[in-house]
C-alpha cells in the first residue's frame, strides 16, 4: 500500500513535470501518458490524483501563481542593497516556471486569464502598499497605472526570446537584470522626459470642453 506521504511525493512529481512538459510542449501536446512517463508514474496514479488534464493544468496554474504571488517581498517596504541583490540572484528558484507563465498568459484560455488576473490584483495590492506607506506620486488613474505596471512585469515573461535578441542576453538572467533594474527604477522613479509639455498638452487635448456660455450663437 502507498503511504500518504508517498502520494504527497508523487502528487508533486506529477505536478511538477507537467509544468515542465507544458512550458515545452504547450497543452494541446502535452499528454497525461507523456507526463507519466517523465514522472516515472503510471496514467492511472494520475487519473488517480487529479481525474484529468484539465484539472491537473488548473492545479499546475495555482501552483505556479502561488510561487509568485503568495508571498510577502520585503522589497516593499526596504528595498536595502542587500535584498536587491537577493531578489536579482534568485532566479534558480523561479526560473523553472517562467516558460510556463510566457506559454499560459498567451495562450486565451480562461487558465490564462486568471493567472492574468492574479498578478494584476498582487500588482495593485504592492501599489496599494506603497501609496499608505507614501511612496508614490498622486496618479490620475490609479487603475490604469496599476495595469501599466502589471503589463512592464510581464513584458520580459511574454517576450523573453525577442527581448533576449534584443539585448544580446536573456533579461531573466543575472547579468539581464543587472541590466535592465535601473533603467526599470528610473523609468518609474523620474520617468524620461525633463519637461512637462507633452503631459500638459495631453491634459489640454482629453480634457473636456467647456460649455459655451448661454446667448453664444458661436
Amino acid at each position: 500500500m502507498r503511504s500518504a506521504s508517498d502520494d504527497l511525493t508523487a502528487r508533486a512529481r506529477i505536478r511538477d513535470t507537467a509544468i515542465a512538459a507544458f512550458s515545452r510542449d504547450g497543452f494541446d501536446g502535452t499528454s497525461l501518458r507523456g507526463i507519466a512517463k517523465e514522472a516515472g508514474v503510471s496514467p492511472a496514479l494520475i487519473v488517480h490524483h487529479f481525474g484529468d488534464k484539465n484539472t491537473l493544468r488548473a492545479e499546475c496554474d495555482d501552483h505556479v501563481v502561488g510561487v509568485f504571488i503568495d508571498e510577502e517581498h520585503d522589497l516593499i517596504q526596504a528595498p536595502t542593497r542587500d535584498r536587491i541583490r537577493t531578489a536579482l540572484h534568485d532566479l534558480e528558484r523561479y526560473g523553472p516556471y517562467v516558460d510556463y507563465l510566457s506559454r499560459m498568459l498567451v495562450d486565451g484560455s480562461p487558465a490564462a486569464d486568471r493567472l492574468f488576473d492574479s498578478f494584476l490584483a498582487s500588482t495593485r495590492d504592492v501599489l496599494d502598499e506603497q501609496r499608505a506607506a507614501g511612496m508614490l506620486e498622486p496618479m490620475s488613474d490609479p487603475e490604469m497605472t496599476t495595469l501599466l505596471v502589471t503589463l512592464i512585469g510581464l513584458g520580459p515573461v511574454v517576450m523573453r526570446s525577442q527581448i533576449a535578441r534584443a539585448l544580446g542576453t536573456d533579461q531573466l538572467s543575472p547579468a539581464g537584470l543587472i541590466r535592465t533594474t535601473l533603467p526599470t527604477l528610473e523609468l518609474l522613479t523620474h520617468g524620461i522626459y525633463s519637461t512637462t509639455a507633452l503631459l500638459d498638452g495631453a491634459r489640454d487635448a482629453l480634457a473636456p470642453e467647456a460649455p459655451a456660455p448661454e446667448g453664444d450663437a458661436s
